[in-house]
């Protein structure tokens, strides 16, 4: 059985998940892996944040511009290859290293926090 590091209800409050439409995805050649790069609206109190995301398995670029999906706002920007990724966009890890992204089942406004 997995163990997992517990951590307080303090700590969780502590991630700033956020809701946001992807507006633009295009290809990353220069990722070690597969990946788009993303452009994602969060609205007006975070405006538009780039994300890198390895779903290029399930996910047509075409697709995924409109898509509203969830991110972690308040990691400090990580650079992959010669982009900076401003956020975390979320997914379910596959046993395949494959992911699936976790998004709202109806329309929510735009930096909705998740709680």
């Amino acid at each position: 059985m997995l163990r997992l590091g517990m951590i307080t209800w303090d700590d969780f409050a502590k991630v700033d998940i956020r809701v946001g439409r992807i507006i633009e995805a295009a290809d990353f050649p220069a990722a070690r892996k597969p990946a788009y790069r993303l452009r994602i609206d969060f609205g007006n109190a975070l405006g538009v944040k780039t994300s890198s995301a390895q779903i290029t398995k399930y996910y047509d670029k075409a697709e995924l511009v409109g898509m509203l999906v969830l991110a972690v706002v308040n990691f400090p920007p990580r650079q992959i290859a010669n982009f900076f990724s401003d956020v975390l966009t979320l997914g379910v890890m596959l046993g395949d290293g494959d992911i699936v992204l976790v998004h709202p089942e109806r329309e929510v406004p735009l930096g909705s926090r998740i709680g």
